[in-house]
């Protein structure tokens, strides 16, 4: 379902809420929601997800979590994408990347990826399915875990009652 921001430059929590009452959820165990604009607008809304995941595509340039801290900071996973054409680029580096993550004291798995060549996909597939588990275990057990993202991008995972 796509979500039309109008003149916004970022989703919002009530525009995804919106949303989601105009899809089928039944069955969906994984739901992804892709914010738009650019790396500094949405890197600080709460939109109601349970993880972020944000996607560095090796034709952007290995300097994106020093620049962009606040949308790197709050990652709980970082895609290398398009990978397969770093046999091409020689001005990417995808330890450097990872470094500037690093630098920013984020922990976060790092999964160097293609989808086109289907490189390292199983990497990203074992992630997700490794955190669909974690989150029915806490429902199970009458928990979720929601991220309080702070406006510099730091993130306290807490595990919560519902």
């Amino acid at each position: 379902h796509q979500i039309v921001t109008g003149t916004a430059c970022h989703l919002d929590a009530h525009l995804v809420h919106d949303a989601l009452h105009h899809m089928r959820l039944d069955g969906v165990d994984i739901l992804f929601i892709e914010n738009v604009g650019n790396l500094v607008c949405p890197a600080s809304f709460d939109l109601g997800q349970h993880l972020n995941v944000t996607l560095l595509s090796v034709t952007e340039g290995d300097d994106k979590p020093a620049k962009y801290p606040v949308m790197f900071r709050a990652a709980d996973a970082m895609l290398l994408t398009k990978t397969d054409l770093l046999a091409v680029l020689d001005d990417f580096d995808c330890d450097k990347a990872e470094a500037h993550l690093r630098n920013l004291a984020n922990p976060a798995p790092v999964m160097r990826l293609s989808a086109r060549k289907d490189l390292d996909m199983e990497a990203w597939y074992a992630w997700l399915r490794e955190q669909l588990a974690a989150q029915r275990a806490r429902v199970a057990q009458g928990q979720s875990r929601r991220p309080a993202i702070q406006g510099d991008g730091m993130k306290y995972h807490s595990v919560t009652a519902r």
